[in-house]
């Protein structure tokens, strides 16, 4: 995984600017002071001349504010500045601070307003704070995206004024900027790194039993009974004079394709996100896998057009820019072409490899074109085609019927279930794999699918 620090969004600062052509306005105390001034009312009923003493008080309140507001720092005395403390992912709570530099002489107290977009899930960012001459304040708040891709941050707004609260001048600071939210990489670390951990223990536990299983060269050593003699390295064995076996290692350096459908049925949601967004996790976390067992990994996202083509690598560059295009990646209001995309991974990828495909199967009375697609891919590659299922159909199906409304959803769920279990039975009769998982699960069983298909040497 990359560093952190490599995706936080660079800090933003600018000096405030008058808000409006009129950049200032009466504060609280001002009103309550012309309240006060009320108070001359009741002996005016008997003396008139003390309308003049209220209208004097009056003017006295107005010498007062301009005299607060002439002391006030201007808009250009205060320096704003935005400071991402760490990478914007989606669905992890993010922490902002947003620091106020005042270089006046006196103190202010400021209300602040940071205008947030709606991919944040937030109306945005409002408080108070005190900011003393010649220092800098800082204040911190958290946002929790609820989309991928990228999103504008706008200006900051401030309503500030002295202590004395009479004046106040309205600012806005120029901090516009785009951020990109990323995929949960937290989440996508914390998996995979538990899935290796486990799966090495596994695999220690059975070493004996893997080792010369798989295709690739590791090293020699003395035959061992119960050693296969197809596994006998005779050109050693005649210059060592005794029995010398060939040992094998799961094949490295691989190519694992990481194919993503953007179509219409990824729009669907499954709690607060999209289908999409569960295959973008677990296109993470297989491409962090993938590295880590030594294999290369290539990414290819369509709609109805090929929208991101990563070719297959290896390394942090690689896995970089994995994260950058799966954070851009969005649904479509159309089925995806799937014929497009498998004709653009066969001309691209001549020698066999692992497709993963993450996608869903359409409700027609056809045979999806997906599964045509997979099919053909299949003459050449290993496909396994990862389906989005629909766990309410399947529950549906294990209630029982109590009415003739409930009796016509039941036959229609049984047979959408009875035509999904169709098509993927007839894509394993042709070599593919196939697996259906409930979206939130999908990470996880497709790293272990990915890890077993490795230890078998079907690649």
């Amino acid at each position: 995984m990359n560093e952190p620090g490599h995706l936080v969004p660079q800090a933003a600062s600018a000096r405030a600017k008058p808000a409006s052509r009129v950049p200032f306005a009466f504060g609280r105390r001002f009103f309550l002071l012309l309240l006060i001034g009320l108070v001359w009312l009741g002996p005016a009923w008997a003396h008139p001349q003390y309308i003049r003493v209220m209208f004097a008080w009056d003017v006295a309140a107005l010498l007062f504010w301009v005299w607060d507001l002439r002391r006030m720092p201007r808009p250009a005395q205060l320096e704003i500045r935005r400071v991402w403390l760490e990478p914007v992912q989606l669905c992890v709570e993010s922490h902002v601070r947003v620091e106020v530099r005042n270089y006046g002489k006196e103190l202010i107290l400021a209300e602040l307003f940071d205008d947030l977009p709606p991919a944040f899930r937030s109306e945005g960012f409002e408080t108070e704070i005190t900011v003393p001459p010649a220092e800098t304040v800082g204040i911190r708040y958290s946002v929790n995206p609820q989309e991928r891709g990228d999103a504008t941050v706008g200006q900051i707004f401030l309503k500030y004024g002295t202590s004395w609260r009479i004046a106040q001048r309205w600012a806005t600071a120029a901090l516009s900027q785009k951020i990109r939210i990323y995929p949960n990489l937290d989440e996508a670390k914390r998996d995979t790194i538990y899935l290796i951990r486990s799966r090495q223990v596994a695999l220690q536990s059975r070493h004996k039993h893997l080792r010369g299983q798989g295709r690739e060269f590791e090293s020699l050593r003395d035959y061992q009974e119960g050693d296969e003699w197809r596994n006998i390295c005779w050109t050693a064995t005649a210059r060592r004079g005794k029995l010398i076996t060939k040992t094998h290692q799961f094949e490295r350096n691989q190519s694992v394709w990481l194919v993503l459908d953007t179509g219409r049925l990824l729009r669907a949601r499954d709690h607060s996100l999209a289908k999409l967004d569960y295959s973008v996790g677990a296109a993470l976390s297989m491409a962090q896998v993938a590295q880590y067992s030594g294999d290369r990994v290539a990414l290819l996202c369509y709609g109805r057009r090929i929208k991101q083509r990563i070719p297959p690598g290896h390394g942090r560059d690689q896995l970089r820019a994995f994260i950058e295009s799966l954070a851009e990646i969005e649904t479509e209001n159309l089925e995806a072409d799937h014929l497009r995309a498998a004709q653009t991974l066969l001309s691209v990828q001549k020698r066999r490899s692992l497709v993963i495909w993450f996608t869903d199967l359409a409700e027609t009375a056809a045979v999806p074109d997906v599964i045509e697609s997979s099919l053909l891919l299949a003459r050449r590659h290993l496909v396994l085609l990862v389906v989005m299922a629909q766990p309410e159909l399947r529950d549906l199906l294990r209630s029982r019927p109590e009415d003739e409304s409930a009796m016509f959803h039941y036959v229609a769920a049984e047979e959408i279930v009875h035509r999904r279990d169709a098509l993927l039975g007839m894509l394993r009769q042709r070599g593919a794999l196939t697996l259906e998982i409930e979206p939130s699960k999908v990470s996880s069983v497709v790293v272990n699918e990915y890890l077993r298909i490795k230890e078998r040497g079907v690649i």
